[in-house]
């Protein structure tokens, strides 16, 4: 997983690319996902099309940004650290400021640090 600066992701890249860096960096999150714990089937392309399509429902990106919580939850356990990351968090912080991007940043962080090694490298996963 690459470690992002959580500020960045948040709100810097997203104002100067006028929001398209939000979609990009939640294909991204999901892809790194998906490829660090191959036992699990975390799709990229299906959470983005979520947000692009059904982005106007509401609920369609609460349930995203929930999954998407559950899935940095379950990489943190795969990388042998504790579950801190809080899937009704992620939706909640979704609502208020789109607070959702820096808080999921800064869990995958953790597991970028846990590592410390860089990207491609293979590393050992627990349960």
């Amino acid at each position: 997983m690459k470690k992002r600066n959580p500020i960045a992701v948040w709100i810097g890249l997203p104002l100067i690319t006028l929001g398209i860096y939000s979609l990009v960096w939640y294909y991204k999150i999901n892809k790194e996902m998906a490829a660090f714990d191959r036992r699990k089937e975390i799709s990229a392309v299906g959470p983005l099309l979520v947000i692009i399509f059904l982005g106007w429902t509401v609920i369609a990106p609460i349930i995203s940004f929930h999954n998407t919580g559950k899935s940095i939850r379950e990489a943190q356990r795969s990388a042998g650290l504790p579950e801190t990351c809080n899937p009704l968090l992620c939706w909640v912080l979704g609502l208020v400021f789109g607070l959702h991007t820096f808080y999921m940043q800064s869990e995958l962080n953790k597991i970028a640090d846990r590592f410390g090694v860089e990207p491609g490298t293979t590393v050992p996963l627990f349960a």
